[in-house]
């Protein structure tokens, strides 16, 4: 295990965890990484592996089938993923803030129903806000829920960047609804969409037009989400009651953003072990290119930053497991995690030089692959907007 893989205070459980992890990691996704995500092709033993290990269900109480973990083993889990295919942690990560969600905002029955099949892989999660014309103004949304007879709903409207939208079977999806409150915030409601993976119409009214071509973060699927007409019941409703849902999206998304940062930490870490091993091995002017100053300080600043960015995730993982309030330092490990890997992984695409650019460089991918973490569960700018706000909370003038 080198430097930049060490956290403290792990007891030993968590510790074999992790080793088994990072052996998967070595053995069944390194591998076949990068030829998967040129052919953006969905990486199915890889998921199938992850199902046997349980890692569908780590944070899942045991009482409904899961592990029982703790966010920052979660968190940690995430990372060695990352590490090895970004896009395989994107795939767990909407499934999680679904099980999360379901944990702290569900009925009784609602969790006895969803979440052992949860545990086990065998319900895949995907939560949805964004719209084609809103992405961080989730007040913007349009589609729209509206009450029938008895305790009927029915949903229309169009959204946006599903990440599993097409593999998943089950949505928590955001929609306006008529409440009467005097707070927009107030007058949204999640639902729970129950439908059948694939593309096409999914289930009544529920349709999920195809995968969104990217730049980078393929394998994964990334989608549309539209609905015509679909029916659904209170019953439905996260939690039984509406009026709820913007606040139990926003706890998602909290938990959400300690998995960005994890991402982003597992990413930057791989980016820096291909760049110290390349710098080691290119020769320019009769010497190693490490042994070149310029390179050498390079080095130093992307260890550095892999470094400040595990920390300040770690830390508010375990804030949160504690039951502490952490939206501050989950937006600030959100935030310098993104960026320091976007500057990380742009550094080792350097030190590759012209070898960076080919697509028979692992480098290539990465660099495709960071930016994504630096819009998603929020952009940079509204994580420092939440900072910001959160700062002045503290240090309030009396």
């Amino acid at each position: 295990m080198s430097r930049l893989q060490q956290t403290d205070g792990l007891t030993e459980e968590q510790g074999e965890l992790l080793k088994l992890v990072r052996e998967f990691v070595e053995e069944q996704i390194i591998p076949v990484a990068t030829d998967l995500e040129h052919k953006d092709e969905y990486p199915t033993e890889i998921v199938e592996g992850m199902k046997e290990m349980g890692i569908f269900g780590l944070m899942i109480p045991e009482e409904y089938g899961g592990l029982g973990e703790s966010l920052l083993t979660y968190a940690l889990t995430v990372e060695e993923i990352a590490r090895g295919w970004m896009s395989v942690s994107g795939i767990i990560n909407t499934h999680f803030i679904v099980a999360y969600m379901l944990l702290q905002h569900g009925t009784e029955e609602q969790k006895q129903r969803y979440l052992p099949k949860m545990a086990h892989g065998e319900i895949r999660g995907a939560f949805s806000m964004s719209e084609p014309g809103c992405g961080s103004d989730v007040s913007g949304i349009k589609t729209k829920a509206v009450a029938g007879e008895g305790d009927s709903w029915t949903i229309n409207g169009q959204k946006m960047w599903l990440t599993n939208g097409g593999s998943a079977n089950l949505v928590a999806v955001l929609v306006k609804t008529d409440t009467g409150a005097d707070s927009v915030y107030k007058n949204m409601t999640t639902f729970l969409i129950e439908k059948e993976p694939g593309f096409g119409q999914t289930a009544q009214g529920v349709t999920v037009p195809g995968k969104i071509e990217k730049m980078g973060y393929k394998g994964v699927d990334t989608t549309e989400l539209v609905f015509e007409g679909h029916q659904t019941t209170t019953a439905q409703i996260l939690g039984g009651e509406p009026g709820k849902g913007f606040y139990q999206m926003m706890d998602g998304v909290e938990v959400g953003r300690v998995n960005v940062a994890a991402r982003a930490c597992g990413l930057s870490r791989r980016a820096f072990e291909l760049g110290v091993a390349y710098a080691q091995q290119r020769e320019t002017f009769g010497k190693k290119i490490a042994d070149h100053q310029a390179v050498l300080f390079r080095l130093a600043d992307m260890a550095t930053k892999v470094e400040a960015a595990h920390q300040m995730m770690v830390k508010a993982a375990r804030m949160k497991d504690k039951g502490q309030r952490n939206d501050l330092e989950a937006g600030m490990a959100k935030y310098l995690a993104s960026e320091y890997c976007a500057q990380v992984v742009e550094d080792s695409f350097r030190i590759h030089g012209g070898y960076g650019y080919s697509k028979e460089y692992e480098i290539e991918r990465l660099y495709r692959e960071a930016p994504m973490l630096l819009i998603g569960e929020g952009t940079a700018d509204i994580q420092r907007m939440i900072i910001g706000r959160r700062l002045l909370e503290d240090y309030k003038l009396r």
